[in-house]
């Protein structure tokens, strides 16, 4: 088994509160009116980051690493959190997560140094995605 040292940057979304404070600033109201869908400025960035998840998850998973699945539990947790009852977003989010996981899948069917590096980049990109996003969009 190889060992990856840990480096989960949806922590950095939760805690920071993203969904109240970019939904605000989007100018998402309350009520009725909250069911229509609206667009937040960091869509594009969160459906990356969603990609790059599923993409860890798959590599992680192939190379036996013990929380492997814990990328997958922080795709529910954000998903949960970020898409709420919107079903459009949600399903957004989860064909990003299943495309990054497909993507590796097609590509790497044993842990190789190279899944190993390809792992190691997603989450430096990752990372720095959630950073952006918590630095612009967070409270």
């Amino acid at each position: 088994m190889i060992r990856f040292p840990v480096a989960r940057w949806w922590f950095l979304l939760v805690l920071a509160g993203l969904p109240a404070a970019a939904m605000a600033q989007a100018g998402v109201a309350n009520g009725p009116a909250a069911n229509t869908e609206k667009p937040v400025p960091y869509d594009a960035r969160l459906l990356r980051l969603a990609e790059i998840t599923g993409s860890v998850h798959y590599l992680r998973t192939l190379c036996k690493d013990d929380k492997a699945d814990d990328w997958r539990r922080s795709m529910q947790e954000l998903l949960d959190k970020e898409a709420g009852s919107e079903a459009l977003r949600r399903a957004r989010l989860t064909a990003a997560f299943n495309r990054g996981y497909r993507a590796f899948a097609s590509v790497y069917m044993a842990c190789t140094p190279a899944a190993v590096t390809a792992d190691g980049k997603y989450r430096a990109e990752g990372a720095t995605l959630a950073s952006e996003i918590v630095a612009r969009f967070g409270n």
